[in-house]
């Protein structure tokens, strides 16, 4: 029983192959045809594949209503963040002595972002940071904005 158990697993197992290849939608094809296969088996393998892709799911984020904006985004635009005129975002430019001084700020900001899971757009030439904030999954502004921007400014400071 067990035996028969471990060769079904690795035979699910062995079928998941991904090939790395410059174009991402032929790679993204070949892995979903791949998982596509195994659950159509059934296996435990997919289980697990749908739990893992279920975990890594995350709370969509609520849009700033307009209290929240005079009171938690009007401190930061008197602190320099403007809003876009085309989108619901707003942006920054930081300005450093030098490309060391801006890399370790956006290293700062990227392990923030990581435990977030929230991003900036962000461009970089060698002593200025350029950043753009606004949360995809509401089409505007979030909380999770308001915390990246505060922070940004905290540890400018």
């Amino acid at each position: 029983m067990i035996i028969s158990r471990s060769r079904s697993l690795y035979n699910s197992v062995r079928s998941i192959a991904i090939h790395f290849h410059p174009a991402a939608n032929i790679q993204s094809a070949i892995v979903s045809k791949s998982i596509n296969a195994i659950a159509s088996r059934g296996s435990s393998v997919a289980g697990f594949a749908s739990a893992t892709s279920s975990a890594n799911t995350r709370k969509m984020a609520d849009k700033l209503t307009q209290e929240n904006r005079d009171t938690q985004l009007n401190p930061l635009l008197k602190a320099g963040w403007k809003v876009q005129s085309n989108r619901d975002a707003i942006e920054k430019e930081f300005q450093f002595k030098n490309f060391n001084e801006a890399f370790a700020f956006m290293t700062r900001v990227a392990l923030l972002a990581e435990k977030m899971d929230h991003h900036p757009e962000w461009f970089n030439v060698y002593n200025k940071v350029q950043v753009t904030l606004s949360s995809h999954d509401v089409n505007g502004l979030s909380q999770r904005d308001i915390k990246m921007a505060t922070f940004m400014d905290k540890i400018m400071n």
